[in-house]
C-alpha cells in the first residue's frame, strides 16, 4: 500500500490513475463486492421522455443487503482496528441502513456492537433493518427524542457504560467531522469506478443524481471535481437539518480532499443539494416517492427504498418533467441501497395509502 504522506500535494484535475494512487494510499478494510454494475434503463428512459438513464447499482455492494455505507465503512474501520476497540457504538433511526451495515461489518471483524436508535416513524417493530440488526446480534437501545441531532449524548452514555465494564468502545458518530471525511473517500473511489465504466461505454454523464445528506454527495462531488468532469452532481436530501446541506457537504468534501493530499476547497455555492422532495419529514413516504418507486420497479425490475432513493428518483422525475434535463442527455442515478426498509414500509406503499 502507498503511503499518502509521501505524495506531494496535487491540484485537480487528476488522472484516474493519479487519484487512485491517493485513494489506495489510505488504510482500508475490504467489505464490498466491487465494482457494482452500471445498468442502462431503456424502459424507464422511454417512459420519462428521452433522457438516457443509467443506474449505478450500489444497492449491490454485498454486505447485509448492500448499500452505500459499505463503501464508506471500508475507509473508517481501519481506525477502529488501529485503536484495538472491541465494541462499536453507533446510532441513527430504527430503520437505519447505516446501523445495519455497521452491525454487519462489526461481525466480520469480530466486534460487538451496541446501537442507540431513535424511535422514528417505524418504532420497535422487528421488521426491515431493525430485524436484521437483531438477527446479527446487535445490542439495541431505542430512545424517544424529537431530533436525531440530539442523539450523541445517548451514544456517549452507552460508551461510558461499556468503559466501566472494562470494554474498549469506539463511537461511530454520524456528526463527527473526521468520520464524515473518511467515509466520503469511499465515494471518491466510487467516482473513479463509475468514470471507468462510463468511459468503457463511451458515455459522458451530464448529470449524477444521488440521495444523501452529507458523505455520499460530498464524495461524488469531490470525485468528479478531482477528475475534471463537467458532470453536474445533484443531491436530493431526505432530511432537513439545522445546518444547510450545501455548507455541510462542501466542508466534508474539502476535508476529504485534504486526506487525499489534494489542494482543493469547495464552497457551498458549488454544491447542488435539494430539500424539495423530503415531504412532511424524514422517513415519511410521499405520493411522489411512492410513484417513483413503483415506476422503476415496473419498468426495470429494480427496487428503490422508501426513505432515500425513491425521493431522489422523485426529484429526478420532476426535473425531467419540468424540462430541466434535455432529451438525449445522460443521467446516472446512484442507487444507494436501503431496500430492507421496504418490508417495514409495506402498508405505506400499498394502493390506497394516504400520507399523514
Amino acid at each position: 500500500m502507498n503511503d499518502i504522506a509521501t505524495l506531494s500535494s496535487a491540484t485537480p484535475p487528476l488522472s484516474r490513475d493519479e487519484l487512485k494512487v491517493r485513494v489506495d494510499g489510505l488504510p482500508r478494510v475490504s467489505l464490498a463486492h466491487l465494482p457494482t454494475p452500471l445498468d442502462f434503463c431503456p424502459r424507464l428512459s422511454k417512459e420519462l421522455g428521452g433522457p438516457n438513464i443509467y443506474i449505478k447499482r450500489d444497492d449491490l455492494t454485498g454486505l447485509a443487503f448492500g448499500g452505500n455505507k459499505t463503501r464508506q465503512l471500508e475507509f473508517l474501520l481501519p481506525e477502529v482496528v488501529r485503536q484495538k476497540a472491541d465494541v462499536l457504538v453507533a446510532g441513527a433511526y430504527t430503520q437505519s441502513n447505516w446501523c445495519r451495515q455497521i452491525t454487519a461489518a462489526s461481525q466480520k471483524l469480530g466486534l460487538d456492537v451496541v446501537l442507540v436508535l431513535v424511535h422514528g416513524e417505524k418504532g420497535t417493530t422487528r421488521q426491515g433493518n431493525l430485524l436484521l440488526d437483531d438477527l446479527m446480534g446487535a445490542e439495541i437501545r431505542v430512545v424517544e427524542i424529537p431530533d436525531i441531532q440530539e442523539l450523541p449524548p445517548y451514544i456517549e452514555e452507552e460508551a461510558e457504560r461499556l468503559r466501566k465494564q472494562g470494554r474498549r468502545p469506539y463511537i461511530i458518530s454520524p456528526f463527527k467531522p473526521e468520520i464524515l471525511a473518511q467515509c466520503a473517500v469511499g465515494y471518491v473511489d466510487a467516482s473513479i469506478e463509475l468514470d471507468q465504466q462510463l468511459d468503457a461505454l463511451g458515455v459522458q454523464a451530464d448529470y449524477l443524481y444521488v440521495s444523501g445528506a452529507n458523505m455520499t454527495p460530498a464524495g461524488l462531488t469531490l470525485g468528479m471535481r478531482l477528475l475534471g468532469r463537467a458532470t453536474q452532481v445533484v443531491g436530493i436530501s431526505p432530511v432537513r437539518w439545522r445546518e444547510s446541506r450545501s455548507v455541510d457537504i462542501a466542508r466534508i468534501a474539502t476535508a476529504s480532499a485534504r486526506l487525499l493530499g489534494v489542494a482543493l476547497e469547495l464552497a457551498p455555492e458549488e454544491i447542488n443539494c435539494s430539500e424539495d422532495y423530503i415531504g412532511p419529514r424524514y422517513g415519511v413516504v410521499t405520493s411522489e416517492s411512492r410513484e417513483a418507486l413503483k415506476l422503476v420497479a415496473q419498468t426495470e425490475g429494480i427496487f428503490l427504498d422508501p426513505v432515500y432513493t425513491s425521493k431522489a428518483m422523485a426529484g429526478l422525475i420532476d426535473h425531467i418533467r419540468k424540462g430541466q434535463i434535455g432529451q438525449g442527455e445522460n443521467v446516472v442515478f446512484v442507487h444507494t441501497g436501503g431496500t430492507p426498509a421496504l418490508f417495514a414500509y409495506a402498508e405505506d406503499l400499498l394502493d390506497g395509502y394516504h400520507e399523514n
